[in-house]
Order: C-alpha cells, then structure tokens, then sequence
C-alpha cells in the first residue's frame, strides 16, 4: 500500500520510471508557504473554515478595510512564541488573540479589527493547526472582535518550534477616557480582577510534569466586557494594565516608576489560589513574579473603588476581583507590601528569565 510519506512510481513513455511525490494531506509541508496551488488549499480547506464567524468572507485581498467610527483608535501588535502550542486551558491561538484584545483594553478600547498571521513549522500536523486557528476565532467572536486579515509563511523542520503567532489590533477608544501609565496618583486604589499566577504555573506544570490534587489551568480570556464595566462606573481610569510577563509585580513597579508614585499592597488581600502558592512554594517562586493572562490592575480614584468592585464583581471574569492596596506619595517608584506579620518589604520587579516561551 501506498502511503502519503511514499513516492508513486510511474512510466514514462520510454518505460523509465521516476518518482512523482503524492502532495501530503495531513502535515504543514514547504510547499504550503510557496504562493500556489498548496497555499490556496491550505487557506481555502483548513484556515478560512476554521475562522468562520470571527472572519468575514469575501475575496482574498492584500489588505481588509475597516469602517472606523468617528473617535481615537488604539493600535497594537504582538507575537506568541509559547511552549506548548497547547496547554490546560487554551493554546496559542486563543492566547494570541486574547492577548491582543486586552492590550487594547488596557487603554481603554473595544476592538474592531484582528489580523492573525502565523509562522509554522514544516511537520505541523493539519488537524493542530486547524484547531488552533478554531480556538483564535472563538476567542474573538466572544469578544465581539473580527478577525480581518492574516499570513502564513513556513519554515523548515527545527527553524521553529511548531508555530509562532503574530497579531495586530485597533480598537476605538471612547471620548473621556484616557488610561496610561502615568497617571497614578497618590490616594488612588489599587485593584486587581482576580486570581494571579494560573497561567505560568499552569505553562510550568506541563512542562516539569508537575501534577496537582487540582488542575490548574491557564487563566486566559479577554477582558474587553470587564474593561467597559468598570469605565461604565468610573470613566476617569487612571491605570489599566495586564500583569502578563513579569507578573503582578513588574506591572505595579513599571506603574510605580512611571507615574513617580509609591504603591503599598496588603499581602493578605491579593488573592493567591492554594495551588499555585504550593507550587511557588515547591519551586522557590514568588507568585507575584508569575505570567498571568486573563487579569488586569485598575488604579482608580479611591472614592470610586467600591463602585469599580461592584461592576467588576457582577461579571465571570471579574467575580473575585480584590482591593489589594494603593498609591502613596512616599517612596516614588517603589512598591512595598504589608506582611502577614505586620512588616513591610520591598516588592521587587522579576529579575531576568523567571519561565521562557511562556506567551
């Protein structure tokens, strides 16, 4: 029997015979980043369907148009180098566009337009790919996102690892609203969404075959809805920002050296799950250095914190959202935490490469 990693032999009209290679049906090969017949099959029977919603149909064109409201547009892009494609609770594809969408959040943002563009390496079986581009287009259409255009290019065996994801993103910002990471003041609530650390130590887990009583899956999700429920509240945001790499303590210290503020958070009002402390614990880790990739840290007027926990509480993604401290005008650009025991310590950001390939 012949299969698809075998040539077909067949006769020529002298009766010589050569070898006429079957086109393979079922891996990511060179030919599917050459332009022809295999890069049309590749978008037309395994990306564009996979897409479905999240995507508008039409012709293929170099570029999307996008009607623009009248307003400020946000623009991002980012790239997904994360190992494994595949994790406890989600995988690239949904992580590239969730990490997108909340970029956009993070000043405030509703999203328009996605692209999504990948790098695969050759031997990338079809079917993975297929259902990771599934997980991007249900992350987006949750999100009331579109994902308009996109590329692929492929590499050769061992130029990549799997797949590497790029995106890009523009959003309208509403009139009023300005966060930035200036913005800090003394007086202001800091206020995080949820749950820190699942997702690193959920990466973590599956690479050092690391097991627990519970499962810990990564925490990835968009936080577009959660971000327009709280400027519904308080539109006058001072920060937003996602804790992703370098985890909830170099987003506060970056806030902290930014705004020229001083932060003090209380060590038993950040919310920790038993799990991912034991881990930490175990590795010698500092859940506060660890990636998160479905929280966000409002600062907030303190007069308006309780109303911004009451909007954030009311929704799945932001149900055990915590006042975890605030800004101070002592000790500009440091950030200290308040013990169990009632000392005080310095919260350093994450010094070097805590877990590499983890977004």
């Amino acid at each position: 029997m012949t299969t698809s990693d075998e040539p077909r032999v067949t006769i020529d009209a002298e009766g010589i015979a050569c070898p006429a290679p079957i086109p393979e049906d079922q891996r990511v090969i060179l030919g599917h980043g050459s332009g022809g017949q295999l890069s049309n099959a590749l978008m037309r029977d395994v990306l564009a369907p996979a897409l479905g919603t999240a995507s508008p149909g039409g012709p293929l064109n170099d570029a999307a148009v996008v009607d623009v409201p009248a307003g400020r547009l946000a623009f991002t892009t980012d790239s997904f180098v994360v190992s494994p494609i595949r994790f406890p609770g989600g995988d690239i594809g949904e992580l590239a566009v969730n990490g997108t969408l909340n970029d956009l959040a993070m000043m405030g943002a509703q999203p328009l337009a996605i692209s999504l563009a990948y790098v695969i390496e050759e031997g990338l079986p079809l079917e993975e790919l297929r259902l990771i581009t599934v997980s991007a287009a249900e992350a987006a259409s949750r999100a009331g996102a579109r994902i308009v255009t996109g590329d692929t290019k492929v590499v050769g065996r061992g130029a990549a690892d799997r797949l590497f994801v790029n995106t890009a993103g523009i959003g309208v910002v509403p009139e009023g609203v300005a966060p930035a990471a200036d913005r800090a003041q003394p007086g202001d609530a800091v206020i995080v969404s949820g749950p820190i650390g699942l997702h690193g130590v959920a990466i973590m887990s599956v690479r050092e075959g690391l097991e627990f009583e519970v499962e810990i899956a990564s925490d990835t999700q968009a936080l577009n809805g959660l971000v327009s429920a709280i400027l519904a509240v308080e539109p006058d945001v001072h920060v937003l920002r996602d804790p992703t790499r370098g985890g909830l303590s170099s987003a506060l210290n970056e806030i902290a050296g930014t705004s020229r503020v001083g932060m003090v958070l209380d060590e038993p009002a950040i919310p920790i799950p038993g799990p991912v402390r034991a881990a930490c614990e175990f590795l010698g880790l500092d859940p506060l250095h660890v990636a998160n990739e479905g929280k966000l840290v409002a600062i907030v007027p303190a007069v308006s914190a309780e109303a911004v926990l009451a909007a954030m509480r009311a929704l799945p993604e932001g149900a055990e959202a915590a006042r975890i401290g605030e800004v101070v005008a002592d000790h500009p650009g440091m950030v200290t935490i308040r013990t169990l025991v009632g000392s005080e310590r310095i919260v350093d950001m994450l010094v070097g490469e805590q877990l590499p390939r983890i977004c």
